[in-house]
């Protein structure tokens, strides 16, 4: 049987001094090509991401630029493995909209439902609160009832649908918004 990348019961012997504890950090430019590894998942697999081409770690790194230095990014790593990550960033250009952001999160295929996802979300309101966000707004394609599920666990609520504005695999999507109030 072959190990998977993610598997850490075999990574050493001394498990006690090779295994760091599962943290939440800042992301860097360094952890672009983990992000994209996770991301690209998404876009190739599953109608949750718009985008229809898979992103080079490069083109990763690019976007994360401007993010890093504007809101928040925060990503989940065990063992110097990046499980999941999320970010926040500006909801609309103009400037009156400069206190509400959007906010995107996504894990490792084979680690959802372990609770990484509750451990972002609350890390990532708190700094998005302690920034100065007045309101996040999630955007969710219709048919990704887990996610909405999960929004809704944190105050999130729905605030528009949209019918038919997405198309991918063959699939014509709804996207739905949901808003969370922080101030």
């Amino acid at each position: 049987m072959k190990q998977s990348p993610f598997d850490f019961s075999q990574d050493c012997v001394l498990k006690s001094v090779c295994f760091k504890p599962p943290m939440i950090r800042k992301a860097t430019l360094d952890d672009a090509a983990a992000i994209a590894e996770i991301y690209n998942h998404y876009i190739e697999h599953t109608s949750v991401s718009f985008e229809v081409e898979p992103l080079s770690p490069m083109a990763m790194r690019k976007r994360m630029v401007s993010l890093l230095s504007h809101f928040p990014y925060l990503l989940y790593e065990k063992d110097n493995k990046v499980l999941g990550f999320c970010y926040a960033h500006a909801w609309k250009e103009r400037a009156a909209y400069k206190s509400t952001w959007e906010l995107t999160i996504y894990l490792h295929h084979q680690f959802t439902g372990v609770g990484i996802g509750k451990q972002l979300m609350r890390e990532l309101i708190a700094a998005c609160r302690a920034q100065g966000c007045r309101v996040l707004i999630a955007c969710i394609t219709g048919n990704n009832v887990a996610s909405k599920m999960f929004h809704q666990q944190f105050g999130f609520h729905q605030v528009s649908h949209f019918e038919k504005v997405g198309e991918k695999h063959g699939e014509v999507l709804d996207v739905d918004d949901f808003e969370l109030i922080l101030a």
